[in-house]
């Protein structure tokens, strides 16, 4: 009968189990969380590479800064040892080098090359300071020797018949010192026999006696010639 089916549907509809449509209603909304959480997980990631991105570029920026830098500082030092010396013509030789892109090795004109050095040897007599002065106008220093080497070089270009200071100066209480403050090596020395003497005698000369080339303590007032070094000029 009617009254039975309409039992029996409702018997039926209690027996249905509603709670699979509750559990799903709110699937959709969760996909719509999932998707927002992932995108906001590539925000995070595209902003994290984005500023590792400007640290590279600034490190690679501060890096290609600094060796411009260093190659400007290089070019003006030589413009402005050129220009402060007042040379109008250097004598360079190409040679194999340690030192990278330099292979020109040079020294002004008239100043005599020797390892990494350049001498010049004046004719005009000054006392100690007065030619440590003349040197450094010249872009030098009185000469520093340190080997054997250095000294036998050095006299074979020197008139035996003259004096030369060298830049060894003794300030006080015998305490010998280079201009260039390199150390002073009593093992690495050429005085001739019985020098150093007397204490007012402060500057050093390099002379030829009987006995051959030596150095010889004198009064830095003295007026001789002398020898100045410099440094040669790489390109």
């Amino acid at each position: 009968t009617f009254s039975e089916n309409i039992y029996t549907n409702k018997s039926l509809m209690n027996k249905f189990d509603f709670s699979d449509m509750d559990a799903d209603s709110p699937r959709a909304p969760q996909k719509k969380t999932m998707s927002h959480e992932s995108c906001q997980k590539f925000s995070k990631l595209l902003f994290t590479s984005f500023i590792i991105l400007l640290l590279l570029l600034k490190i690679l920026f501060s890096v290609a800064l600094i060796t411009l830098f260093k190659k400007y500082s290089q070019l003006l030092d030589k413009n402005a040892v050129i220009k402060e010396l007042n040379y109008t013509e250097l004598e360079c030789t190409k040679q194999h080098s340690l030192l990278k892109d330099k292979v020109w090795s040079c020294c002004p004109k008239d100043w005599k090359p020797f390892s990494s050095h350049c001498y010049f040897t004046s004719n005009d007599s000054a006392s100690w300071s007065e030619s440590e002065k003349k040197c450094s106008s010249m872009g030098a220093h009185l000469m520093v020797i340190h080997s054997q080497e250095e000294q036998d070089f050095i006299t074979k270009i020197l008139n035996p018949k003259a004096a030369y200071y060298i830049g060894l100066s003794d300030p006080g209480h015998r305490q010998w010192r280079w201009v260039d403050q390199t150390p002073y090596n009593k093992s690495a020395t050429f005085w001739h026999l019985g020098e150093p003497s007397y204490d007012y005698e402060q500057c050093v000369i390099i002379n030829h006696r009987y006995s051959g080339w030596g150095w010889n303590d004198i009064d830095c007032s003295d007026k001789d010639r002398s020898v100045c070094q410099m440094k040669k000029i790489y390109f």
